[in-house]
């Protein structure tokens, strides 16, 4: 199994993932013609994808998905909720599948399960994708940590992590106060620190990846984000990875 980030951030998101002959992608908050330029980048040409998972409505996580699947002819999975937000036009494309969030569904040669977050969306979830040999967990826009966000991520060989903001800097920027308390809140993004105290809270014995993500441009900086998550999981700096909104992260692989 592998992964690789086409561009994390909130200008857009996209996360491959892969196992033997099935390959999906989780969110497209791109342009059809970014998207494609992103996957190719990466060595991937978008008609072998088996599908389109979405965690939830917010542009930068949707705004390409319909677009994108509807010229490959692509299956597109969300929760009900998430459904319900989509525009008219993309609401009839006839390959929406919509999915529990609490039961996890088989594509090809990954097993994905779905789990829900407090976010400010309709029904968010992120999800596990696993191969039966290794699991990687990603964990994004989501604004605290529940137990049952910790029990679905406990012992991944790989996690995807949201590190959004540190504290300092969002209290210290330009952001209207609503949108402070906002991103800063239960339903909003994780911190560094947050982030980092999470990573404690985790069987990480059987980690091989971490790679810090949806870092805000305003509000974080690559640096602090990898001194919070190493100075937790007490590695080396430069064992973290940070999947930027420009080039996202390149493939990684699970032995």
């Amino acid at each position: 199994m592998r992964f690789a980030s086409l561009g994390s951030g909130s200008r857009g998101n996209g996360l491959l993932v892969e196992s033997g002959g099935t390959r999906v992608l989780l969110d497209c908050g791109f342009s059809l013609r970014e998207a494609t330029y992103r996957l190719q980048r990466l060595g991937v040409e978008p008609e072998t994808l088996a599908g389109v998972l979405v965690t939830h409505e917010h542009s930068d996580h949707l705004a390409g998905v319909v677009r994108l699947a509807a010229r490959f002819n692509l299956p597109v999975w969300l929760t009900t909720g998430t459904a319900t937000m989509l525009s008219e036009s993309e609401s009839a494309y006839g390959q929406l599948r919509r999915i529990d969030s609490q039961q996890s569904l088989a594509v090809g040669d990954l097993e994905i399960l779905p789990f829900t977050v407090p976010h400010d969306a309709r029904e968010p979830v992120q999800y596990v994708f696993g191969d039966g040999n290794r699991r990687l967990g990603v964990l994004t826009d989501c604004g605290s940590l529940t137990s049952h966000v910790l029990e679905v991520l406990q012992a991944c060989d790989g996690l995807f992590l949201e590190c959004n903001h540190d504290p300092d800097l969002l209290a210290a920027s330009v952001y209207p106060p609503f949108l402070k308390r906002r991103i800063g809140g239960s339903h909003g993004h994780l911190a560094n620190d947050v982030a980092a105290e999470f990573l404690t809270r985790l069987d990480t014995s059987a980690l091989q990846h971490v790679v810090a993500a949806h870092l805000s441009e305003k509000c974080n900086r690559p640096e602090l984000a990898v001194a919070a998550l190493s100075g937790a999981l007490g590695c080396a700096a430069e064992w973290i990875g940070v999947a930027d909104q420009e080039n996202g992260v390149g493939w990684r692989s699970f032995c």
